[in-house]
């Protein structure tokens, strides 16, 4: 059932990292079919442009034909002006009585002629306008022409780069289905005809690695045929690539804060990702930790080596015994009866405290001062200290006291067997337990 179960959760992963990379891809054509477009709609701007300014051309030129043709005839009539003046000069010759009406006919007829013939210069600086529009406004058609032509083929050789991406996704879904199914057969062959397990182990390993490493270069061939093609194969692949390995890519982060930062270093005691134990190596996905506590009572080694992904440093507290201030604060609990002599129980207690301590102050105070000037924490004291309180059975003495991280279990040990010995020798001293009474 696990086998069959295995099998299917196997062919399940294939179709969905197929379909995984085909989204991812889809996503990349997406934007490139979308940047294309947007290309496409220039192009179609600039000839929207381009047949605007030809409209205008056009019309300019209509504009400057009637503007010719009205010059014509403001021409013909200076013209037929200039004739009648002429005529008009014959008639008062014939009639004219004085010299003085000749002169005057005849200043008049010479002036007919001399707009006559600035109307006919005027017709034809029009008529050269006119000739001026009409080339702008062919000119204007042959760019109209041009900017149709151009947008024609930046859209045939868009829609020719998105088959060919399209084809390109196609055959690497096949590549990437055929390769795993390839895989997964292979492995099942590799388990039902070799029965030793290590050797199946390793040959299956070979053969998985043998088929990746062919399905990537079927890939990277079916991608990259040219250096513009690397661009689109790796945007392609970016988007799948950091979903696959979100994890690995935490990972390597962690690693780097690490080896920056510093919050812990090898051989320092930590507690990271909800296991405690002495860190004995840091690699680039994870960091080992030889254990420590779990079933094992106080601080003591378990002798297993945990792997903790380096990402847990993002995800979850870590704790540091040994960074800064490489002691941590112990507390020894003791409960005695309400008739116990308390306070010569509390004198054993804080004697034996200050004994473990004992020349041990300005190694205190000295680790203090290296820590403040990191961190913002003040100690007011540091020399050991009997807390008295009232419990349900008896009196409740704390004994509490700064101890190396690494010695805790031995200190509270031998703080205990002092202890123990002292209470022995005082008779008015006895432990408390819970005890009942019966009324009747």
């Amino acid at each position: 059932m696990n086998t069959k179960f295995r099998k299917i959760s196997y062919i399940v992963f294939i179709i969905l990292f197929s379909l995984l990379h085909i989204l991812s891809g889809s996503f990349c054509l997406a934007q490139v079919i979308k940047e294309e477009e947007i290309k496409i709609e220039e192009a179609k701007q600039e000839t929207h442009e381009v047949k605007t300014e030809a409209e205008a051309a056009k019309k300019e030129a209509e504009v400057q034909k009637k503007t010719v043709e009205l010059e014509k005839k403001k021409a013909e009539m200076k013209v037929q002006e200039a004739e009648v003046a002429k005529k008009e000069v014959e008639v008062v010759k014939e009639i004219a009585t004085s010299r003085e009406e000749i002169r005057k006919a005849i200043q008049k007829a010479e002036q007919k002629e001399k707009e006559a013939q600035a109307a006919k210069e005027t017709v034809k600086i029009t008529e050269e306008k006119m000739l001026a529009a009409q080339k702008k406004a062919l000119l204007a058609e042959e760019e109209l022409k041009l900017a149709r032509e151009r947008a024609a083929i930046a859209e045939s050789k868009i829609r020719q780069r998105q088959n060919i991406i399209y084809r390109k996704l196609l055959h690497t879904a096949l590549i990437l289905f055929t390769g795993y199914l390839l895989i997964f057969l292979s492995g099942s062959i590799i388990n039902r005809r070799i029965k030793e397990l290590r050797v199946r182990y390793i040959t299956r390993k070979n053969v998985t690695y043998i088929f990746n490493f062919i399905i990537i270069l079927s890939v990277v061939y079916v991608w990259i045929h040219n250096i513009s093609s690397i661009t689109i194969f790796l945007s392609a692949i970016s988007a799948g690539v950091a979903l696959a390995l979100q994890e690995v890519i935490l990972c390597i982060a962690g690693w780097f804060l690490i080896l920056v930062r510093k919050p812990f270093a090898v051989g320092d005691r930590i507690e990271l990702g909800g296991v405690k134990g002495d860190v004995i190596d840091i690699r680039l996905f994870q960091t080992s930790l030889l254990e420590i506590g779990n079933w094992v009572h106080a601080d003591q080694s378990t002798g297993r080596i945990v792997n903790v992904p380096n990402s847990a440093i993002f995800k979850k507290e870590n704790y540091n015994y040994s960074r800064g201030f490489e002691f941590i604060w112990n507390e020894i609990k003791i409960l005695v009866t309400f008739e116990s002599d308390w306070k010569r129980a509390e004198e054993i207690m804080l004697s034996h405290g200050k004994k473990e301590v004992e020349g041990m102050e300005e190694v205190f105070k000295k680790a203090i001062k290296r820590m403040t000037s990191h961190y913002m924490i003040y100690y007011e004291k540091m020399a050991p200290i009997v807390y008295v309180d009232i419990g349900d059975n008896g009196v409740a003495l704390v004994l509490r006291y700064l101890t190396e991280a690494r010695r805790r279990r031995t200190t509270h040990d031998n703080l205990c067997r002092a202890i123990l010995n002292d209470f022995e020798k005082e008779e008015k001293i006895n432990f408390a337990y819970p005890t009942y009474r019966i009324v009747r």
